[in-house]
């Protein structure tokens, strides 16, 4: 995995985030130390975890053991629904930094919206204004759910993760975080697995002489999307990052583009039970 300037994402800051992450989602404790130590030494800088995923600890584990330096990795990590609120949001960060092993982080997003996502969101403009992590967003917000946060806040959100793939472009929340420079982040891109099924991907694939999962995450790139995949597998995560050696045409982005159908392979943030 090459280090280019086109591997990188600017944030609304000036923060760089790496385009291309280890999403890890499912991967248990046990699991996460092996997985996070092969990532870097595949070439990995960026890592995303969430206090729900019980994996923290393993994920600290793995980059204390990596080698690598903790100022060359971009640690993501999220604070949970049941933690939302002010005081209750400082806490849950505390303890994502004591299960981490870590004194900051790069990026802290509030996991779901929920009715406490102002007192959340004031934890969230704190802790940055304190140095303790270098940027803060969302996770999962949709665009009334944005602008209710935009009409409050005094510092903006700097990334939305969203579920994001060629059945789920969504459009509208696309452009209104393009307008507002809050950089979209992809998760579940590969749409947990359903891509083999898709026959477009796979002509392309054919085409371009390359996987459909490459496919797919090379369309993120060119969108100007971050995209977290996630996987255990060593092989699959080389190939996730073997995606910087061809471009996709404009003709085939709009093909793939044209693919969205509105389907969500996780749930729908305005109706998911808090």
């Amino acid at each position: 995995m090459n280090t280019t300037e086109n591997q990188y994402a600017m944030l609304s800051n000036g923060m760089k985030i790496p385009m291309i992450g280890l999403g890890t989602w499912r991967i248990g404790d046990d699991e996460a130390l092996g997985a996070i130590k092969t990532a870097l030494e595949i070439g990995y800088r960026h890592i995303d975890t969430a206090s729900i995923y019980g994996n923290e600890q393993g994920v600290g584990a793995g980059i204390r053991g990596s080698g690598v330096s903790r100022k060359d990795i971009f640690l993501t990590s999220k604070v949970w629904n049941d933690d939302q609120g002010y005081d209750s949001t400082l806490k849950a960060f505390n303890a994502s930094l004591e299960r981490l092993g870590t004194d900051y982080l790069d990026l802290y997003l509030i996991h779901w919206p929920t009715r406490r996502n102002k007192d959340t969101w004031r934890a969230m403009e704190t802790l940055y204004r304190e140095g303790k992590v270098k940027a803060i967003g969302v996770s999962n917000f949709q665009t009334h759910h944005l602008e209710d946060l935009l009409a409050a806040c005094e510092i903006k959100p700097m990334v939305n993760q969203v579920e994001f793939h060629p059945y789920l472009v969504q459009s509208t929340l696309f452009e209104f975080c393009r307008r507002n420079h809050i950089q979209i982040e992809a998760w579940s891109p590969l749409m947990q697995g359903k891509m083999v099924d898709v026959s477009e991907l796979k002509d392309l694939g054919e085409k371009y002489n390359c996987s459909v999962a490459q496919i797919i995450l090379r369309w993120d790139i060119q969108m100007g999307v971050v995209t977290i995949p996630k996987s255990i597998r060593r092989d699959r995560m080389k190939e996730n990052v073997d995606i910087f050696d061809f471009t996709i045409s404009e003709e085939d982005m709009a093909l793939i583009t044209a693919l969205d159908r509105g389907k969500r392979f996780g749930p729908n943030p305005d109706n998911f039970g808090f």
